[in-house]
């Protein structure tokens, strides 16, 4: 984390922000893949930061990058040429290891496919992140148990993915993400196969835990239910930022 000043032009205005908490710093990133004989641009000089707090959408149609963008971000991914700098860390510059303590330290993951495992039961694949951080059993029990009640799942603790509805299974998800605090979220289409009531009340629970926990969101999506919640909407096109605009009244504020 650092701070600096930065500027950026959003819908005709130009935002200022001094001396602001940065916790992603996006500088002339690049990332290309072999396909065939030839390389494959899915990102191009991309220049981005993301301040603490943030409740950001990387918006764009099926191949404009946010994807892509989004692996970087979570170290899942390395740039061609540019960097990445999370959490004070170059991404270009971390071994496998760094990489994957990055992320069981600082970052947690949303998908759509929610990625529980079936044999665990809620508490367990909640607990599974702190298990990976070798968090005392006491703290580790607390902490479950916090993040169920976040969701709203704590009468669940003992049920298995298959007895729960879509919409559980995405609050187990979201309460795994959140039960170590990280400083970042990420996540990926997480409304994609959700009705339009669930969606509300997935994306209302991460707005809330957003403003509580000063926890900075990035989504990657093309779900307008989704940009009705967002604070910031940074929209790609073939890899390129097309624009980038502040929104002053989501639906949630």
């Amino acid at each position: 984390m650092h701070f600096r000043k930065y500027s950026y032009i959003c819908t005709a205005k130009v935002y200022d922000f001094m001396d602001t908490e940065f916790v992603i710093s996006i500088d002339s990133l690049t990332k290309t893949f072999p396909v065939g004989g030839s390389f494959f641009t899915a990102l191009n000089n991309v220049n981005l930061v993301f301040g603490k707090g943030e409740f950001t959408g990387l918006v764009g149609p099926s191949g404009s990058g946010k994807t892509t963008l989004l692996n970087i971000i979570g170290s899942l991914d390395t740039p061609s040429t540019g960097d990445a700098s999370v959490l004070g860390h170059s991404i270009a510059k971390l071994t496998p290891k760094e990489s994957a303590e990055l992320r069981n330290r600082n970052i947690g993951f949303i998908f759509q496919s929610y990625n529980l495992l079936p044999v665990y039961t809620v508490y367990e694949n909640v607990e599974f992140a702190l298990l990976l951080q070798k968090t005392p059993v006491d703290a580790r029990r607390k902490a479950v148990m916090e993040a169920l009640e976040w969701v709203g799942l704590t009468d669940k603790e003992k049920s298995r993915p298959s007895q729960l509805s879509g919409g559980e299974c995405q609050r187990v998800a979201i309460a795994r993400a959140m039960v170590k605090r990280p400083a970042i979220v990420l996540a990926d289409e997480p409304s994609a196969n959700l009705d339009a009531k669930n969606s509300h009340n997935i994306l209302q629970t991460m707005r809330k835990l957003n403003k509580e926990l000063k926890t900075t969101f990035i989504f990657a999506t093309h779900d307008e239910k989704v940009m009705q919640y967002l604070t910031r909407i940074v929209s790609l096109r073939d890899g390129e930022i097309e624009k980038d605009s502040l929104i002053e009244k989501p639906a949630s504020c």
